[in-house]
């Protein structure tokens, strides 16, 4: 149990486009919207986040293995990766930390490609499409699991 947990949020690939890309899918708010609304929320909630976005899947691996000792959560939208990565899957798994994913569109109302996470298997719970609410309402689920 951690009364000031770390909680690491991953943003995968091409979320660095947000507000612009695709506004009716993925809305207006930009990255650096989300990570402030989530910054600003960790001080009320008495925790800490840091947040690392890359469209590189070695270096969001690299990012999460670095987390083991150093957090105690992960809050993750793994974009695109979602529906190809084994091993982003494996290295959230191999952190022994909770995980919860993240999407700002609702992805199963969208291409059937999309209704596949390799993911969510080993997610604590998934939020899709509430829009750059959903990290909001997922980092206070997973802080308060970590806390439980």
């Amino acid at each position: 149990m951690a009364a000031s947990p770390n909680i690491l949020v991953i943003h995968g690939p091409n979320l660095n486009l947000l507000g612009t890309r695709e506004p009716d899918i993925y809305g207006h708010a930009t990255l650096a919207d989300i990570d402030g609304g989530l910054a600003e929320q960790a001080g009320q909630l008495g925790c800490a986040v840091e947040s690392y976005q890359s469209n590189h899947e070695g270096e969001l691996i690299d990012r999460i293995q670095a987390a083991m000792g150093s957090c105690e959560g992960i809050l993750i939208n793994p974009g695109g990766l979602t529906h190809s990565s084994v091993s982003l899957r494996d290295a959230l798994s191999a952190t022994g930390l909770p995980v919860l994913e993240v999407h700002l569109s609702n992805v199963f109302a969208r291409e059937p490609f999309r209704h596949q996470s390799f993911v969510s298997g080993i997610a604590l719970g998934v939020i899709s499409g509430l829009g750059a609410r959903g990290y909001s309402v997922g980092l206070e689920a997973l802080v308060a699991h970590i806390r439980d």
